[in-house]
């Protein structure tokens, strides 16, 4: 495994019991190489040492050997660890139990279950604490598992793939940006110490439509299961497709001397975050043991260039973080890091971002993070989590794992993405599209030209009709809709055509409930589960709706800063005449629904982390048996709104009374939300200077303030703050000609919400 990136985030992970007892030259040359974290050459001494030394005393040899099978783990040479490891096990009683975790390790990469699985037990009893020890002694004594869904799936080799490592791709502009250590060009040819490899750099594939190659490396689940390899499936190929597999330089500002490695873009695609060397202005920086660590750097697109790199405010010289992965809604990066206060070696991340602010990294937990390595986030539209691990049960190496996020937690732990995703080897930088059915991962598999490739993946539809009847006549219902819910969950919401059925592709391992409605009718629902797997192509639920007099209520629950559908929202309706109440999760678009009893007043509750809660109550429906819709807002710790109508006179602060007329409806808000604080944020347009403007705009916005206190709003919920004209939204900056309406756009008042309850 030729994965630098990964290397270096473990870079400072050394064996703690490894001590230099150099008694030859042949030894001291290699403990040499070894400290200098040069494996090829280490390995290289080594074996000349083990092999020729004659006065080698037992000592050295063990030393030597721990050090050989440490060199090649670090080399990811998991045949020659298995080697060198069962050597150690079958000479040596006194060896520190990571040496049994190795060696178990090196065995299930090479496919060695039975074998590992005595060796994860050892490794137990000698370190109780560590809970991998357990479960891989459970896991591996029925792999079937890991098999369940691996017929529906089609791989494929990528003709991007080059020679050297070519890994972690990432969706960009319709093609793929990924991470190679491909040849350069030029006449100095720059190698990594580590593996005597070129250091690595960001490519770019402009069409993901150009990868799809009939025949072209296409890899179906028997292979992987351990069958015949044809030249197709090993690769080669994808090597005659030579017009597909040009990649460009992805940037050559990103790209420098030292290694560049996984990145991210938010939505927009105008702002990255990506891994690399630690290094400043040219030159490399190492931590206080020597190690290069890897930090994050974020970059902006202006006019078609990476611009104004910056190093993210929680990187440290003494530890990496990198591997970063924006959430669907850039409100969040996921990043790997092994800082201090982990559970394990490399642990998973998120810190929250707005709008070029961040937050403090927080740990994603125990549920996540093991004590071996997680990395490579990527965090799905759909809201899933993927990340490669070597700490939960796995076939071998990294593999691709799936978690669903309530809360930013994992509640339902985590999920084994299974064959042909993964094999044996390490898997890992998997991306999906929105419905997690295609999408590209990286792994060194055999079957892959050389050391680390991209595949991309195709999973088959498992087709569930939903059909919806009247219960009394059995008449297929059109227009009902049918709300679907994945493991407790709201997903989308779909209508029946005139047959009264509506289908989708379930996911395997997954519970499902499916809620009908139509007006007329009381809501009903069936359950569906995928826990369980089906040989049938296409499978058939049943829903029957009984007449009634009861009311359905329905609605979106939005953003109140942009008016988007809120995700993971709970909404809870309750029957102020039984006291009942039903709960919903909100998904993507943000929709609910209930079953009311008629003649019942009902209150509707919407509840999420950082969010105000907003409660809306209704009285007794006026008709039986009808359909009410409407929306809910919610205002969440962060959002700005600008008071659209509050302008200033040039050179004035106060209150003029079109702008108290604005001013009121946030008074509105603050009295419904009794526990919200915000800050009033005034801007002057670019006339005058600087300091004028500044004092200026502190006046506007502490005239605001007073407004609101003069009606009744606390003052320690209020903050006043001018930002003069640092924050120009039309370009009327110093030396530009503008209109006394332009100018005017500039002198605006806006209020950020800061706390909410």
């Amino acid at each position: 495994m030729n994965r630098i990136v990964r290397i270096l985030l473990l870079a400072g992970l050394a064996l703690s019991s490894l001590t230099v007892q150099a008694q030859s030259t042949r030894l001291r040359a290699a403990n040499k190489q070894f400290d200098n974290l040069s494996y090829v050459s280490a390995v290289r001494a080594y074996e000349e040492f083990l092999r020729t030394d004659k006065k080698k005393d037992a000592a050295d040899t063990r030393d030597a050997l721990i050090k050989l099978g440490y060199s090649y783990r670090k080399l990811q040479d998991t045949r020659n660890a298995e080697r060198v490891y069962g050597e150690l096990v079958k000479t040596y009683t006194d060896l520190d139990s990571e040496i049994y975790l190795y060696y178990a390790q090196a065995l299930a990469a090479n496919g060695k279950y039975r074998d590992s699985q005595k060796m994860y037990s050892q490794y137990g009893e000698k370190q109780a604490q560590d809970l991998r020890g357990r479960r891989f002694t459970v896991s591996y004594m029925d792999m079937s598992r890991f098999y369940q869904d691996s017929s529906s799936y089609r791989i494929q080799n990528l003709p991007i793939n080059s020679r050297q490592a070519d890994f972690s791709p990432m969706y960009y502009k319709g093609g793929l940006v990924f991470v190679s250590s491909r040849d350069e060009s030029g006449v100095i040819k720059r190698v990594f110490n580590w593996n005597q490899t070129p250091f690595l750099d960001l490519y770019f594939h402009p069409d993901t439509n150009q990868l799809r190659v009939p025949g072209a490396g296409l890899v179906n689940s028997a292979v992987l299961g351990g069958g015949t390899e044809t030249k197709e499936e090993s690769g080669e190929a994808a090597n005659d497709n030579k017009a597909l597999s040009k990649a460009e330089i992805f940037s050559r500002t990103l790209n420098t001397k030292y290694h560049e490695g996984p990145m991210t873009f938010t939505k927009d695609q105008n702002v990255i975050v990506f891994t690399r060397n630690n290094a400043s202005k040219g030159k490399s920086g190492k931590s206080s043991d020597g190690v290069k660590k890897l930090k994050l750097y974020s970059a902006v697109n202006k006019n078609g260039k990476w611009v104004d790199i910056q190093e993210l405010p929680f990187n440290n010289n003494e530890y990496s973080v990198g591997h970063p992965a924006f959430s669907p809604d850039d409100s969040k990066l996921y990043f790997v890091s092994d800082m201090p206060g982990g559970y394990g070696g490399t642990d998973i991340y998120v810190v929250e971002y707005n709008s070029g602010q961040w937050g403090s990294p927080v740990n994603m937990g125990k549920e996540i993070n093991t004590e071996g390595n997680e990395m490579f986030p990527f965090a799905a539209e759909c809201g899933n989590l993927y990340f490669s691990s070597d700490g939960h049960e796995g076939l071998g190496g990294l593999d691709v794992f799936m978690a669903e996020l309530k809360d930013g937690i994992a509640y339902k732990g985590v999920q084994n993405a299974g064959a042909p995703i993964n094999s044996e080897k390490d898997d890992f930088g998997l991306i999906t599209d929105k419905n997690g059915t295609s999408g590209y991962f990286s792994s060194n598999r055999k079957k892959g030209i050389s050391d680390d490739d991209i595949y991309s993946f195709r999973r088959s539809c498992k087709q569930l009709n939903i059909l919806v009847y009247d219960a009394k006549t059995g008449t297929p219902l059109q227009n009902a809709d049918v709300r679907i819910l994945r493991n407790g969950v709201n997903q989308e919401l779909q209508i029946t055509n005139k047959a009264g059925r509506t289908d989708l592709c379930v996911d395997s391992n997954t519970e499902y409930e499916f809620r009908a409605i139509k007006e007329g009718y009381a809501l009903n629902s069936v359950r569906f589960s995928t826990l369980t797997q089906s040989p049938k192509p296409v499978l058939n639920v049943s829903i029957y709706l009984e007449r009634s007099e009861n009311t359905v209520v329905r609605g979106v629950i939005k953003t109140e800063v942009n008016q988007k559908p809120a995700t993971g929202v709970k909404v809870t309706l309750r029957n102020e005449k039984d006291k009942s109440e039903q709960t919903v999760t909100t998904g993507p678009d943000g929709g609910y629904e209930f079953d009311v009893k008629p003649n019942a007043p009902y209150t509707i509750t919407a509840q999420k982390d950082r969010y105000a809660t907003k409660k809306a109550q209704y009285n007794k429906t006026k008709r039986k048996a009808q359909v009410i819709t409407d929306s809910l807002g919610l205002y969440g710790v962060g959002d700005v709104f600008q008071l659209k109508n509050i302008y200033y006179d040039l050179n004035k602060f106060f209150i003029r009374a079109d702008a108290a007329q604005e001013l009121d409806h946030v008074l509105a808000i603050l009295k419904e939300y009794p526990q919200m604080q915000i800050e009033l944020r005034s801007h002057t347009d670019s006339r005058a200077t600087d300091t004028y403007n500044i004092r200026l705009s502190e006046n506007r916005a502490r005239a605001a303030m007073d407004y609101l206190v003069s009606r009744g709003i606390p003052a320690n919920r209020l903050m006043a703050r001018g930002y003069g004209e640092s924050e120009i939204i039309n370009g009327c900056i110093d030396g530009v000609n503008c209109s006394e309406g332009e100018h005017q756009q500039n002198r605006r008042t806006e209020f950020k919400i800061v706390a909410v309850q």
